[in-house]
């Protein structure tokens, strides 16, 4: 009798692997790939994360940066990887636009991926030249409308967020602003300070600096409510184009199949992080406002993220360089 339970036990745990190694979890370091290039504020995220991670689960977290190829390197990167919890992509918003930009991207943002949290939201402003006449989003629209073509826009290149939030303000503005693609914020916001761009959607990270300097001007925020790291600007929505939102976001994110436990203990540890106060106060120094929410939440909100840019983008007829 003792012996049959003995291998009855013994089946069990041989027939249930991955929930023993689940339970056990982690038991040697986790790699956390990046899909930008060190320095910049997601890397500063991603290394103080990675820090605070470390410290509640017991193992090193490391992070790999694998800039390139409009973030499909890092994001590829991490599809193909063992279902195991060991490795993590800390995810931006384009790992759901990517798919629709790009003909040939190697995973589907859906199936591929096991939603951890949402960390943060990107604040991004859209900001204007000083000399434009215009003083708020309805302003600017007007303007826009009555002078087509008179207006150019800036981004940080095709198929961005910059370039993407603007053609659907465009779009439900009915308005017609030229696009002058660049390669990432510093030369296009020269050129806005020089008058040689009259606006732009961007990061408050890298825009911020000017707009407090007077050398631009905020009209307001993307998101649909405002913003706690610039809480007296108003929205896009709220100040002249009722409906608009924008979220530019930053998210962990493993390959499918992760075991439940895993994720769960993931999550676990990053929700504690953000209630830091320590923490909340880096995050409103990058211009990041903190998310946090849960597995569940973070895969409602990426369906309806790629769904909303997916419409945006076959509208435009837009494809990545």
């Amino acid at each position: 009798m003792v012996s049959a339970l003995l291998a009855g036990a013994t089946l069990a745990t041989l027939a249930t692997p991955g929930l023993a190694q689940a339970q056990d979890y982690p038991s040697k370091p986790v790699r956390m790939v990046l899909p930008f290039p060190p320095g910049g504020v997601t890397d500063l995220l991603a290394r103080a994360l990675a820090e605070k991670m470390a410290q509640r689960l017991g193992q090193p977290v490391i992070v790999d940066n694998r800039p390139g190829a409009g973030t499909v390197l890092a994001s590829d990167t991490v599809a193909r990887a063992p279902a195991d919890g060991y490795t993590l992509l800390l995810a931006a918003s384009s790992v759901g636009t990517a798919p629709l930009l790009y003909e040939k991207v190697g995973y589907d943002a859906i199936k591929s991926f096991a939603p951890v949290t949402q960390v943060a939201s990107v604040v991004h402003v859209l900001a204007i030249n000083p000399k434009l006449p215009v003083k708020n989003v309805g302003e600017l629209l007007a303007y826009a409308r009555q002078n087509p073509g008179k207006l150019n826009y800036g981004s940080t290149g095709m198929g961005t967020s910059t370039h993407l939030e603007m053609e659907l303000f465009k779009n439900m503005g009915q308005a017609f602003l030229v696009h002058i693609p660049y390669k990432g914020s510093g030369p296009a916001l020269i050129d806005m300070v020089a008058g040689q761009v009259d606006v732009m959607f961007d990061a408050w990270g890298s825009s911020g600096p000017f707009v407090k300097a007077g050398k631009l001007r905020a009209l307001a925020v993307t998101t649909a409510r405002r913003s706690a790291t610039l809480p007296d600007l108003p929205t896009v929505a709220e100040s002249g184009l009722k409906g608009y939102e924008a979220m530019p976001w930053l998210g962990l994110m493993a390959p499918a199949g992760t075991p439940a436990p895993a994720i769960n203990r993931l999550h676990g540890a990053v929700a504690e992080i953000l209630k830091e106060p320590e923490m909340q106060e880096k995050f409103k120094t990058w211009g990041l406002d903190i998310i946090g929410n849960t597995p569940a939440e973070f895969a409602s909100f990426l369906r309806k993220d790629i769904a909303q840019w997916d419409k945006v983008i076959k509208a435009a007829n837009i494809k990545a360089d």
